[in-house]
């Protein structure tokens, strides 16, 4: 192999990373509105984040981690918003289809993109992300209105998304990964109560246990560690664009594993907002952090 060929190769292998993790939250997430029926979007928030929870301690084991006081109150802070941002996220599932549900949830980090920013570039993208808004809200799926519940959960979930990433990068910089992991932890244990008490022995159901199982590693085991990887071998603006096209992966994982056909008005609504946030990505200020995915 030339030298060319490994540099395209180097190039291609992260992006490519980055998109399977992409395909595998979104798949993630099909197969947890699945669950639905059974123990409704709580009991599946729930099984998701604890098996989640054991996955992580089992393999990063972060009782290794030294914890100050400031320390625990930022995993805390990062663990119920993570907690809140998934259970939120699910409840807008059971009424809004998910390309619009992610559509609408990634408002909160492009909020956190654009925060502060008086450059006049960035009004553009603020007036798609609003364009974007407006189509959706009141477009309906099949021709009819969009839930305005639904709708209202999942722009609630880019609120926790925002507190994530800003808690998150706390936590992060003091212990790594190992942060995360006490984060899924502090989730699980925030939305357990929920969960339990919407869906009682039901999250015992034989068949549901391999479900929940399957969602924990499409959705958070696998997608997180190969963001990691990508991360590391590409600049951080790249992986911000790349995954600011994630609203359009869901929107196709909705279609494929869900039946769920989007009008070509909230297609275009789509399309606004991933404008608005691979806009803002590129625009931002170097020293900024794009916004990870954590659906």
């Amino acid at each position: 192999m030339n030298t060319q060929s490994r540099s395209l190769a180097a190039t291609l292998f992260p992006i490519g990373l980055l998109l399977i993790a992409m395909a595998s939250i979104q798949s993630g997430a099909s197969l947890a509105k699945s669950m639905f029926p059974i123990i409704g979007a709580q009991g599946t928030t729930t099984l998701r984040l604890v098996f989640a929870s054991v996955i992580m301690l089992l393999i990063l084991r972060p009782w290794r981690a030294r914890i100050t006081a400031t320390t625990l109150r930022n995993v805390i802070i990062y663990g119920m918003a993570l907690g809140g941002m998934n259970f939120l996220f699910y409840m807008s599932l059971q009424t809004v289809p998910l390309g619009i549900a992610v559509a609408l949830e990634f408002t909160g980090p492009l909020a956190v993109a654009l925060f502060g920013s008086r450059r006049a570039i960035d009004f553009l993208w603020v007036g798609l992300a609003t364009l974007g808004l407006v189509l959706l809200i009141p477009a309906g799926h099949g021709g009819q209105s969009l839930d305005l519940v639904g709708a209202a959960y999942a722009l609630g979930a880019g609120v926790c998304w925002a507190l994530y990433i800003l808690f998150g990068q706390r936590a992060g910089a003091e212990h790594g990964i190992q942060g995360a992991a006490l984060g899924v932890v502090v989730a699980a244990i925030f939305v357990a109560p929920i969960g339990i008490v919407h869906a009682g022995s039901a999250l015992l159901t034989p068949a549901v246990i391999p479900l929940a199982l399957g969602v924990a590693i499409l959705s958070t085991a696998l997608p997180y560690s190969l963001e990691m990887i990508a991360l590391t071998k590409m600049p951080a603006r790249t992986f911000g664009t790349l995954m600011s096209i994630e609203p359009a992966v869901a929107a196709m994982s909705g279609l494929v594993f869900l039946g769920e056909v989007l009008t070509f008005t909230q297609w275009l609504a789509i399309a606004a907002i991933i404008t608005a946030s691979v806009g803002a990505t590129l625009s931002m200020r170097r020293e900024a952090n794009p916004p990870v995915a954590a659906d």
